[in-house]
Formats: C-alpha cells, structure tokens, sequence
C-alpha cells in the first residue's frame, strides 16, 4: 500500500471511529426464559431499539433471571447498574405501594381490559406513580393473561379444594392476602427459586398464565391446573429514571416507541399462543379444571380484599376512579 492510499485508508478509518464509540450496549434482564411471552416482548423491543436508532443503542437480552431476582433487578435499575428489567408487577409494589392498584384480585376481567388500564390517561397515570415513588421509567408492557393456579396436590375445582395449599407468589401484600381470603397459606418467594421448591415440594402449588407455565416446564412437577381468573399479569419494561434522563432526547424518544410497539406485538402473542401452550400442559399430563363457584372468589376478593388496601394504593376514591376510567 502506497503512503498515498495508507494516508486515505487512516483518515477514514478515524471518520469511523466516533459512531463505533458512540455506540450504546444497554442489557435487559428478566425472569423467564426467551420463549416466553416476556422472550417475546424483549426479543421484539431489541430489534426495534436497533432498527429505530440506527444501530446506535444495542440492546442484550437476560432471560431466566441471569441477572437476579425480579426484585433485585428492579432495584438495581433504579440504582443505574442494570439499565433495564421485565418484570412481573407484583415485583414493582413494593417500590410503590399504590401501584398495588394493578394487582387488586379480579379487577382486570379480559385483555380488553388489561390494555384499558396500561394505556391513556391510566397508563400515564401508572407511569407517573412508577417515577415519582420507585424511581423508575415504564418503558411499555407485557400482557401475560390470567394466573392460572397449578398445584401437585389434588385438582382445585372450588374453595374448599384449596384450602390448605401451599402457594408460591410474589413478595407483594394484595397477591399474598388474596390467596390467604381464598383459604391457601400463601408463602412469599422469588421467582428464580419457584422451580427448586416445587420440585421439592417446599411449596405445593404457584399461579402463572399458560405461556409462563408452559416454558417453565412447571408439568413436570405440577400435575393439576386450575383456570382461575383472579389475577391477570402485567409485566412492565422498567428502566431507572436517573439513567433514562441521561439518555438524549432521541434516545429516549426510540426506546419509547419500541416499547409501545413491542407491547402491541405481545398482546397478539399471548392470545395466539396461549392455547398451543395449554395443550402442550395438557399432551405432557396436566389435568386443567375450571372453577365451579368462582363467584365466590369474586365476592371474596372485592368484600376481604379491596377494602383493607385502599389506603395502600391513595384510597378509595382513587380505586373507584381507575374503576370508572376501565368501563
């Protein structure tokens, strides 16, 4: 190469330099592995961030709770030294107790509902609460259907056939009084050890909807499931507001569209997959049951339930209200 062409060569080369620097590698971490309805959220937002910024921001995925537990990624978002984490909303309450709102039992009734309450002047309501008290930034969410209740004890059919059970959930107080009005005894417990203690049968049962049982291999250790429609999971894409409001404008204004866009995609994932993963439950030897006296579990949640939390999540008046905005 002549001096001419090596010159040229190095002036481009140092041209190129400043966009490979510029480049942004941000991770997400999550609890379930990357076939899951949140895989599936995640896998989409990385391919918009990359496509909308250009290649500028990058963006790797952790699934299957790679980088901790939901609680201690939620936390070390908000600290700065996770960038972002997917993860289940009762993960999210004890950061901000009156998000507590979203996890009321039988207060979502379809996903109709479930996009009612994340989107609009609710959705920016949460995203505000989300801020303002656990210092995070909802970037979108992930719509994961109905906790359906599993156990290794005996098929759950009506109230009295829970009784008794011990049922893996969330550190979040609504969830856990909720099953203690059901009549379980309801143990609080991460999601990366929930495999572990069924297996070991430290805890006979756990609630999660169909696509999340089903890539956890949860039939291989829980013979019964019962379709209970308590709890529908929402899970947001949270990133720290600190580290958010570093980012430049157009950075943010990119993550923000992908989240949206990736949160469409998972509403259309989860209802077309759904079913293929409760008939693969089903072809591995689960039996599913359906709830002979639900209204029962309804009267019990809105009468035991919903009246001790008001406080919790700004009073009643605010609750009636998220009622109202929902209809």
């Amino acid at each position: 190469m002549t001096l001419k062409k090596w010159t040229k060569y190095l002036a481009i080369s140092c041209l190129a330099l400043p966009v490979l620097v510029s480049a942004k590698t941000m991770k997400v971490g999550m609890g379930d592995p990357i076939n899951s309805d949140q895989g599936a959220y995640a896998t989409r937002f990385k391919e918009l961030v990359e496509f909308y910024s250009g290649g500028d921001i990058k963006v790797k995925l952790y699934p299957n709770g790679a980088l901790g537990s939901e609680t201690e990624m939620v936390q070390n978002a908000r600290l700065g030294s996770l960038d972002m984490a997917l993860i289940g909303i009762g993960n999210l309450t004890p950061f901000s107790k009156k998000l507590g709102a979203l996890t009321m039992p039988y207060l979502i009734t379809n996903s109709s509902d479930a996009v009612k309450i994340t989107t609009g002047e609710l959705g920016a309501y949460w995203a505000e609460l989300a801020k303002k008290e656990a210092g995070v930034d909802i970037l979108g969410w992930t719509y994961s259907n109905f906790r359906h209740l599993t156990n290794s004890k005996r098929p759950v059919k009506n109230m009295e056939d829970v009784k008794g059970l011990k049922i893996r959930v969330p550190q979040n107080s609504i969830m856990l009084k909720s099953w203690e009005v059901f009549g379980a005894n309801p143990i609080a417990m991460a999601w990366t050890e929930t495999f572990t203690a069924l297996q070991q049968k430290v805890v006979d049962g756990q609630d999660n909807p169909y696509i999340v049982n089903n890539t956890m291999k949860f039939y291989e250790v829980q013979p019964y499931l019962t379709e209970v429609h308590h709890q529908y999971s929402l899970q947001p894409l949270v990133m720290g507001a600190r580290t958010f409001g570093k980012l430049k404008p157009e950075q943010q204004e990119v993550l923000l569209k992908a989240g949206l866009e990736a949160q469409q995609y998972a509403l259309v994932f989860q209802m077309t997959e759904a079913e293929n993963a409760k008939q693969n439950m089903i072809a591995n030897g689960v039996e599913v049951f359906t709830l002979e006296d639900e209204d029962k579990w309804i009267k019990a949640a809105k009468e035991q339930v919903w009246p001790e939390f008001y406080d919790d999540i700004g009073g009643k008046a605010s609750f009636d209200n998220v009622l109202e905005k929902m209809q």
